[in-house]
């Protein structure tokens, strides 16, 4: 993306993690400044490495801030002199919470929290990332648009698709009450090069294959996207004057565990004999995920059609995302390069 906003300041929250890393590479190549939120200035340096290790991040001043999606503290001064805010940072889990609570409160409150810190500092526009989890899980059919909900009652609803859907839902109100200037990504499950040692819980997923750790895999299918792409598709929003008040499916084609674990076979065959060959019947996945805390977060959408349509953000921001295999290709290279299998 070409910027003529060189040297504008954008906070980025959730600066630490997977796409927060990705996002603030993006924002530096294209001559912004970047402010980030972590809950410690600990890993400071270890972040800053990881994003300066980016492709072609030479540029641009990054600095970062302690702010605490569960505290006030903060946020006034992350803020300060700031044009936009891309806020990533979001609780995901790998395992199923004890209590939805423990989800639910940090994503809506932490989401209002920097909501109201931003039209405080007079920020002129927040991009705010929420999930296919908000969309897909309602009474919509596949494949999915912007228009669908998911119900935060209904049976498919855990804890982290309640999270996501609620902590978007109060956004929407806010902006609309506030005045606040907002844009929503919704991506779909993200893989691509980590940045760093940190992998996050959807790249585990590539992690987990090729290590093995997988006998039999489960019929789920997840639209699928490339890091490097959502964060693009964030900078966009927040560019693009079009972009205000519109959500955006950002995940390309549905690719099931196996076709994952076909694309790690084809092009990394020194790991094929750890990958799994077998599908598992669902009625054996219920029983197991009693016992497996992943399975137990996707139990009950086994075989379901999982289809989105990215339609709106190529036709909004100028979106275009790279084939979901190259995404997988990017999660596997990037793990052996840093060891982590």
């Amino acid at each position: 993306m070409m910027n003529n906003d060189a040297g504008r300041l954008v906070a980025v929250t959730g600066i630490g993690g997977f796409l927060g890393r990705h996002v603030a590479a993006q924002l530096l190549r294209a001559g912004y400044d970047v402010r980030g939120t972590l809950r410690s200035l600990r890993k400071a340096k270890s972040v800053e490495a990881a994003i300066r290790s980016a492709e072609g991040v030479v540029g641009g001043r990054l600095t970062f801030v302690v702010a605490d999606l569960l505290s006030d503290d903060g946020w006034g001064a992350a803020f300060s002199g700031v044009t936009d805010v891309i806020h990533t940072a979001s609780p995901f889990p790998s395992r199923v919470p004890k209590s939805e609570d423990e989800l639910v409160v940090p994503a809506r409150e932490g989401t209002l929290r920097v909501l109201r810190a931003a039209k405080s500092a007079c920020v002129r526009r927040v991009v705010l990332t929420s999930s296919i989890a908000a969309i897909k899980y309602g009474p919509g059919r596949a494949p999915f648009t912007e228009v669908d909900w998911t119900d935060v009652n209904g049976p498919l609803a855990t804890p982290y698709y309640k999270s996501k859907t609620l902590a978007e839902r109060s956004a929407w109100t806010f902006a609309r009450e506030s005045g606040l200037e907002l844009a929503v990504i919704n991506p779909g499950m993200i893989l691509g090069p980590i940045l760093g040692k940190e992998t996050g819980t959807s790249v585990g997923v590539v992690q987990s294959l090729m290590k093995g750790r997988y006998p039999l895999m489960p019929d789920y299918r997840v639209s699928v996207v490339d890091v490097r792409d959502v964060a693009d598709a964030h900078v966009r929003a927040m560019i693009v004057p079009e972009a205000a008040g519109e959500r955006f499916i950002v995940g390309g084609e549905a690719l099931s565990i196996k076709d994952i674990a076909r694309v790690l076979r084809q092009d990394f065959p020194a790991y094929a004999r750890k990958l799994p060959k077998l599908v598992m019947p669902n009625w054996l996945a219920g029983l197991a995920s009693r016992f497996d805390p992943g399975l137990k977060l996707i139990v009950g959408e086994l075989g379901r059609d999982a289809r989105v349509s990215n339609e709106k953000a190529k036709r909004i921001l100028g979106w275009q995302p790279r084939p979901e295999a190259d995404a997988v290709r990017a999660s596997a290279d990037s793990l052996i390069a840093a060891g982590l299998v």
